[in-house]
């Protein structure tokens, strides 16, 4: 991981969906003048927190700004879980940017995080002026959507925090090789205390639409109009193994559409976590880029 740099300001912001208000938490890097903004989006299951490295790496150039989605981490949860969807998020999103008096900004999202920020991105005058997608894209795989809707919804107590790291490891091999900090640091980011056990830190309701959506349907060839809408420069990173975004979608991604820059991280599958330097120069090159 990277070295040490000033911790996070934690702040949220007041969102609005038909079924009434929530608010969404997300915690704030670097120096809040600083009119370059990076906005990071975590996946389905995970927190803020996953950017930690990422954000104190990127923190010398921008004001980092990494949200838990509604339903995930510090954020609340909604009274409608039907509205746990896209269309929800990016509205979130957009409200964000307005807290944050940010008129443009760069994207760095994974998995979930990539497709909010894709769709946020194919708007005309959308404030997004580089995107980085990473493990996602207009196709998604019906048989890892399938895999992922068996454990979302899922209700484990686990006694210690080891047994909850021995889950996350199992669920989360495809992330690739990390040490023993690292998988004890991904596991404590997704869990929280509750009683005398740990539980992990999101809405088991998230798991009412996504299983309640056609796996057919939710492969979504119909984003690859959005894709194509894309003007801002677009680096997509897929992991060498995942089972999400396929190697024929990642290449198709380069040659339509924003023609996005494709990169593919050897030893990984779904998703490449960014808390190594080597991934982290990856994203810092492209996001910097002149």
């Amino acid at each position: 991981m990277t070295s040490a740099s000033p911790a996070p300001i934690l702040r949220d912001v007041q969102c609005v969906t038909p079924a009434g208000l929530h608010r969404m938490a997300y915690r704030e890097w670097g120096d809040a003048d600083n009119d370059r903004v990076l906005v990071c989006v975590h996946g389905l299951t995970r927190v803020s927190n996953d950017f930690d490295a990422l954000a104190r790496a990127m923190a010398d150039r921008y004001r980092v700004v990494c949200p838990d989605v509604v339903g995930r981490g510090r954020s609340d949860r909604l009274r409608n879980p039907m509205l746990y969807q896209l269309p929800t998020y990016v509205g979130d999103m957009v409200t964000l940017l307005a807290r944050l008096d940010a008129r443009t900004v760069h994207w760095f999202g994974t998995s979930m995080g990539a497709l909010i920020g894709m769709l946020l991105a194919s708007l005309a005058d959308s404030p997004i002026e580089r995107l980085i997608l990473n493990d996602a894209g207009p196709v998604l795989d019906v048989a890892a959507l399938a895999r992922i809707a068996a454990y979302v919804g899922e209700t484990p107590r686990f006694a210690t925090i080891e047994e909850a790291e021995a889950s996350v490891r199992q669920l989360a091999a495809p992330f690739g090789p990390h040490t023993d900090a690292e998988w004890r640091f991904l596991t404590e980011i997704v869990m929280r205390h509750d009683g005398d056990a740990w539980v992990r830190h999101y809405d088991p309701a998230l798991a009412v639409p996504f299983k309640a959506a056609d796996p057919a349907t939710q492969s979504a060839a119909t984003l690859w109009p959005l894709y194509d809408a894309i003007r801002c420069p677009v680096l997509v990173v897929r992991g060498e193994h995942s089972d999400l975004l396929t190697a024929a979608t990642h290449a198709e991604m380069g040659a339509r559409g924003p023609k996005a820059e494709l990169v593919t991280i050897a030893g990984v599958g779904h998703a490449p976590t960014f808390l190594h330097d080597d991934q982290i120069a990856i994203a810092r090159e492209f996001l910097l880029r002149e």
